[in-house]
């Protein structure tokens, strides 16, 4: 997402000088040459989206640190540069006192301008990850806060708004990796019971044997291993909010306990004498069509009528397609810092990549894509060929992936042997196995058939041998063995003296 400066400065060449160093560096600036004026922006739709500003100290009328004392008021959390003429240790006191984040005197570099603008930006990033974190661990998530500024998901945000006013029955329908267990935690969130406990169930992973005294608990002794008395998960989630998830997946007979739970506002423990009684807010998920699978006889159908009072429909990620930049730059910033990359960004072209994929497994998918991203990026910009397997998959993008550096032809090896060592060789990729530098071992012989498992691994070893020059402990090491096995190997294999 192109990130919006604010650039305030009485002097105009100042204000045209900034306006393209910002526009360079991939930034979409807007300026100002007042603090008025500044103020006005901000208090505008545009200036909702203004992601820093840099500031001049010295101006006419209200000057820098008049303009920091009004913006703490406002948007106490916005990261502000700070830049004069006047560079004593005083005014930058002042400054930073104020509500300045970074200061720099001018004339100032390009380059020092850049590195503070995306560290800043990468603090505020993290700061917001951080809360919505903390509001998810405390039960106070707001939709909000969830990415779904798309227009598809509005419906979603408004059925989810008038469920938190109430205590219904929830069911949250759509496929899987949508986000469902994220829709229920605003619905939480947004309701009376905001803070309360939240206890999420994945119905399809529990073992059917212990479903029973997973969800209602069980007393000590009731059965074989019970050697202490169970609080089940609704008693877990009482005066809060039970999640359900896949809720499709439980067992006939358990249906039938959910149910009374539901009716009743109680609970058996296995092996307990009396009900207990729970105060429970339920909300279920599904990523099934259970009204098929009520007809099939595979669930209740007063159950199925007891859980869809309120049903709410999440749309798959191919339907919301607006969404996928604020989930990149999201999980761009989250797993840039958990992997210490400096990774601060996704280029156009690799963006209109992710949008135009169909995305099967939904957001869960898109993370794990950024993810691996991540890892493979090598600057500070996810490019399209981060992105190899989603770039086969979508017509009209084509990433260039460097060539392999070509190495000097290994020596040749001795006659009436079929493995293939050395850069030049006229063998197919498909029956190669590569090392990824250039050289390559046959997997298949000419006539077209597999060759023997003992010849590759004959092979592999003199691969070896020969890239790290009969250094047995490294050669031991690379091919994860030990030295005694590498021997006992060359020995059976007739390569004593390879070696």
């Amino acid at each position: 997402m192109t990130q919006r400066i604010l650039i305030i400065d009485d002097d105009p060449a100042q204000l045209r000088i900034l306006e393209e160093t910002t526009k360079r560096y991939g930034f979409a600036p807007l300026t100002a040459d007042g603090g008025e004026k500044g103020l006005e922006i901000l208090a505008s739709t545009t200036g909702s989206k203004v992601g820093l500003i840099i500031l001049d100290l010295v101006m006419p009328g209200m000057d820098g640190m008049e303009f920091l004392e009004r913006l703490s008021v406002q948007h106490s959390d916005m990261p502000v540069i700070v830049q004069t003429a006047q560079g004593s240790i005083e005014t930058v006191v002042k400054a930073m006192r104020a509500g300045a984040d970074d200061f720099v005197v001018k004339p100032v570099s390009p380059e020092r301008l850049r590195v503070s603008m995306q560290n800043l930006l990468k603090v505020n990033k993290l700061t917001e990850e951080v809360k919505r974190l903390n509001s998810k661990i405390s039960g106070v998530l707001t939709f909000d806060e969830l990415i779904a500024a798309s227009p598809a998901m509005a419906n979603v945000t408004k059925l989810g708004q008038r469920a938190a006013a109430s205590n219904i029955p929830v069911l949250i329908e759509g496929e899987s990796g949508v986000g469902k267990e994220m829709v229920a935690r605003a619905i939480q969130g947004e309701s009376d019971r905001a803070g309360k406990p939240f206890v999420s169930v994945n119905c399809g992973a529990i073992p059917a044997n212990l479903v029973e005294s997973t969800l209602f608990g069980h007393e000590k002794g009731s059965f074989t291993g019970a050697t202490g008395k169970h609080l089940g998960k609704f008693q877990e989630a009482n005066g809060g909010t039970l999640f359900l998830d896949e809720v499709a997946e439980l067992p006939l007979d358990m249906q039938v306990k959910l149910l009374r739970a539901l009716q009743e506002g109680e609970v058996d423990p296995v092996g307990s004498r009396k009900p207990v009684k729970v105060d429970f807010r339920l909300i279920s998920a599904t990523n099934r069509d259970m009204i098929e699978m009520v007809k099939a006889g595979e669930f209740r159908e007063d159950l199925y009528y007891r859980l869809n009072v309120f049903p709410v429909n999440v749309p798959p990620l191919r339907e919301r397609v607006g969404d996928i930049e604020a989930l990149c730059e999201h999980f761009i910033t989250r797993f840039a810092a958990e992997e210490g990359r400096r990774v601060h960004g996704i280029s156009p072209r690799a963006l209109q990549l992710l949008q135009a994929y169909s995305w099967p497994g939904n957001v869960r998918q898109l993370e794990n894509t950024i993810f691996r991203a991540i890892v493979l990026c090598e600057g500070d910009m996810l490019q399209l060929e981060d992105f190899p397997q989603i770039v086969s998959l979508v017509d009209g993008f084509d990433a260039v992936v460097p060539d392999a550096p070509q190495l000097a032809p290994a020596p040749e090896l001795p006659s009436g042997q079929d493995a293939m060592i050395g850069a030049a060789s006229s063998a197919s990729p498909t029956n190669t196995v590569s090392d990824g530098s250039g050289l390559g071992i046959a997997a298949v012989t000419d006539g077209g058939h597999i060759r023997r498992l003992e010849e590759i691994e004959k092979d592999m070893i003199r691969l070896a041998l020969h890239r790290y020059r009969g250094q047995m402990s490294q050669v031991a090491r690379k091919l994860g063995i030990g030295r005694s096995t590498l021997y006992r190997k060359m020995r059976s294999l007739g390569l004593e003296d390879q070696a």
